[in-house]
């Protein structure tokens, strides 16, 4: 935005000038002028606020809800049919997998950035640690589609299977593992040390027909989640090695992380589990049915009801804070900060 553009005054004509001037008061009031401004800066300055953006599946929007509080704050126009929603640094990715689209919304100002259009099917996006690049998965062209979300462009495509879907990115940004279906025979293993260059590396089958998939922080452990049975899977992530098969409730689950513990949703049982990232199990919660997805971000667990519209916000220990009904249907949900 253009600087504002004044008359310029000629200020001798104002007053006349001094003909003697004291240095010392002269730089304890320049000092005074320009530590003014900083100080008024930081009192007024706006702290930014975590607030979940929540799809409305039946509606063309996104609802933000804030935390911990519940309030609905407003609601973000988008294209109809939004389905997911993923935050890649400060913009949040929202897929339209009916129409073909997906949508770029601004995180602090909640103002939509982009439309893109050109895809099959989106479903899911992870966000590269550098906050720039997102990976979103076409499961009707069966392609990881690597996007500049700063500048709203798509980078390149690349075939990984048929029906790709949940998809999860290592913490060091370099490998994607992509679940080939709601109920998997396959997951895709995709190189992305060349961020805007996805390139399938491998396939190999879990012990079961895989949904969700998940990288721990710690980028050793990596989570498979079931869409046949009550059962998970933690893979090593360098080697991928089995290392545990924990128990889950009713499939498909799925899985999220905050620091060295893993959270798992089931929709059909209405339950969260809390483990260790190794899969030992710690807790369990009861939340609405219809709760399938699930994320973490800024310490505050989200899980939305599909068909049912509830939001429920827990916290890093998995103890429920709010459940609110913020729509007629919420498929995701996801966390950003907003000014």
């Amino acid at each position: 935005m253009a600087a504002r553009r004044g008359r310029r005054r000629d200020l001798s004509a104002v007053a006349p000038r001094i003909s003697c001037v004291d240095r010392r008061e002269f730089l304890l009031g320049a000092s005074a002028l320009a530590l003014a401004p900083r100080i008024r800066s930081v009192s007024f300055a706006r702290t930014p606020r975590p607030v979940a953006l929540v799809t409305a599946d039946l509606e063309s929007h996104l609802v933000a809800v804030d935390l911990p509080g519940g309030q609905v704050r407003r609601h973000v126009p988008t294209l109809s049919f939004p389905r997911s929603v993923e935050r890649v640094g400060d913009t949040a990715v929202v897929a339209h997998s009916e129409i073909g689209a997906v949508t770029l919304v601004h995180g602090p100002t909640l103002e939509v950035a982009h439309v893109l259009h050109g895809f099959g099917e989106p479903r899911y996006t992870a966000g590269h640690p550098d906050g720039r690049h997102g990976y979103v998965t076409d499961a009707g062209r069966g392609e990881v589609v690597a996007l500049d979300i700063g500048r709203g462009r798509v980078l390149a495509r690349e075939q990984v299977g048929p029906r790709a879907r949940h998809v999860t990115i290592d913490p060091s940004g370099r490998t994607l593992w992509v679940a080939l279906g709601t109920k998997a025979e396959e997951v895709a293993v995709v190189d992305v040390s060349v961020r805007w260059r996805p390139r399938l590396v491998r396939r190999f089958r879990p012990p079961f027909l895989a949904h969700d998939v998940g990288f721990a922080p710690d980028a050793r452990h990596v989570w498979v989640s079931s869409g046949d049975r009550n059962q998970l899977a933690v893979y090593d992530a360098r080697s991928g090695r089995l290392l545990a098969s924990p128990y889950g409730d009713s499939p498909p689950q799925h899985v999220t992380f905050a620091g060295r513990l893993a959270y798992v949703t089931s929709g059909w049982s209405g339950t969260l589990r809390v483990h260790r990232v190794d899969g030992r199990p710690l807790a369990r919660t009861v939340v609405p049915v219809g709760s399938y997805n699930v994320q973490q971000t800024m310490g505050w667990v989200v899980t939305p009801a599909l068909g049912r519209g509830y939001l429920t916000v827990l916290d890093e220990r998995g103890r429920v804070r709010r459940s609110e009904l913020v729509a007629r249907s919420s498929h995701d949900a996801c966390v950003v900060a907003v000014r």
